[in-house]
């Protein structure tokens, strides 16, 4: 546990409640290689999901009715071993499916099917798009990422989404080497009509809502803000503007979010900072689960430093603002 956020919670621990959400990091492989990326994804990487640890994950998606969300990820998850037969098995159980997609990975040879097969299981999609400006997208993703994606979004209309099937995308903020411009997430809902008004004008893309994130400070990102020296002031900037209305709605109350290697954690930036999900100051494991039949082993949630990013001002999930 970090002392400094415990203290902004007045050493209160945050308790886990019935757990509805799976979310599962695929593994490392992607197409790209962004700056803000906390999961360290790049092409060269070759880490995917196990396949006894699949074997385990499709059991337990079977075998708990209370998961009612199955959340995909890895960046590119589509690229990672156990997407297609996980998104098959929660599709027939009738569980909404999210899969967080950067978009470009549908021009990728072999993966030319997404879109078609996205659509037809009535997958959930959540899209970065860090900003509706090609130069700022490109500088931050890499170049002809904005074009890839804007292109992707337009296939993805015509298949339905956003009239009948949902599509949604993620901006984040800038990231910055001056502690002068550190920034939280804008106001979502304006920031949402600014996105809709330019991408519909100019491209005609529409989709269904924004999601702003505030970069939360792990990993990839915490390296660079060491390296630049500014990492306990962004930390401090963030708890400068924490809410605790935000802790209501915290993502890591009523999810599990599991790795390529068997492994749980509260959240995925503890994922990626390795900080696992705590049981009688054990770890859990995906075998222990299912032995006890108990997808509720977990009762309060590991927190870190980085926590601050999400409950800083009207907070940050995987859904967006919290409040």
């Amino acid at each position: 546990m970090n002392l400094k956020f415990l203290k902004k919670l007045n050493w209160k621990l945050i308790k886990k409640i019935k757990i509805e959400v799976l979310q599962i990091n695929l593994g490392k492989k992607c197409n790209l290689a962004c700056l803000h990326c906390h999961v360290e994804a790049w092409p060269t990487r070759t880490e995917e999901l196990e396949e006894m640890a699949l074997k385990d994950i499709l059991e337990i998606i079977k075998k708990f009715p209370q998961i009612k969300t199955v959340d995909l990820t890895g960046w590119a998850p589509e690229m990672n071993n156990g997407f297609r037969e996980i998104v098959d098995l929660s599709v027939e159980l009738w569980k909404k499916v999210i899969v967080r997609s950067n978009l470009t990975i549908f021009f990728e040879e072999w993966y030319e099917y997404l879109p078609e097969y996205l659509a037809s299981k009535k997958v959930e999609i959540v899209a970065s798009l860090p900003c509706y400006l090609k130069d700022n997208v490109d500088k931050m993703r890499g170049d002809w990422v904005f074009d890839k994606s804007v292109k992707a979004l337009q296939i993805l209309n015509k298949l339905g989404y956003w009239k009948e099937l949902v599509i949604n995308l993620v901006y984040n903020t800038a990231m910055t080497d001056k502690k002068e411009d550190f920034e939280l997430a804008p106001d979502q809902k304006q920031l949402e009509k600014d996105y809709k008004e330019f991408l519909s004008k100019n491209f005609w893309v529409i989709f269904n809502n924004l999601f702003a994130f505030t970069n939360i400070a792990a990993w990839r990102l915490k390296k660079y803000l060491k390296i630049k020296k500014i990492y306990d002031d962004y930390i401090d900037f963030l708890s400068f503007a924490y809410n605790p209305n935000t802790l209501e709605n915290i993502m890591c109350k009523n999810q599990l979010s599991i790795d390529y290697m068997w492994n749980i954690y509260d959240c995925d930036f503890n994922q990626v900072e390795w900080v696992p999900a705590i049981s009688n100051w054990k770890k859990i494991t995906l075998k222990q689960i299912l032995e006890e039949n108990n997808l509720d082993l977990i009762k309060n949630v590991m927190t870190k430093d980085y926590c601050f990013g999400c409950t800083a001002w009207a907070g940050c999930s995987c859904g967006g603002a919290l409040v």
